[in-house]
């Protein structure tokens, strides 16, 4: 966050305003106190173009997530649909567990 600061010559409440966020989220995310989700990584990467996304990401502290192509979204989609819906309900806990522990990750 200190470099998007000093490369575009902004302060919180800016950065807060132009991704739709609030400035103490922005502020946590400064102080190293709270990890930005991927939505509002994204955001920053949209309204500062000069740093990427993997850039914002590894300076928060997040990992990456990975690109899924349609075709891959096909498959999980296919391999989804032969789960019974018990089973579909166990992966469902899993990925959300795994989405969480990106979104913490430090």
């Amino acid at each position: 966050m200190a470099r998007l600061k000093a490369r575009y010559q902004v302060r919180e409440p800016e950065i807060a305003e132009r991704i739709g966020a609030s400035v103490s989220s922005v502020n946590y995310w400064s102080r190293g106190l709270r990890v930005p989700r991927a939505k509002h990584i994204q955001a920053l990467h949209d309204a500062f173009p000069a740093i990427s996304v993997a850039e914002i990401s590894a300076a928060v502290g997040r990992q990456v997530p990975g690109p899924l192509s349609e075709a891959a979204e096909e498959r999980l989609l296919e391999l989804f649909r032969g789960l019974t819906a018990e089973q579909q309900r166990i992966k469902e806990i899993e990925l959300q567990a795994l989405n969480e522990a990106n979104r913490t990750r430090r």
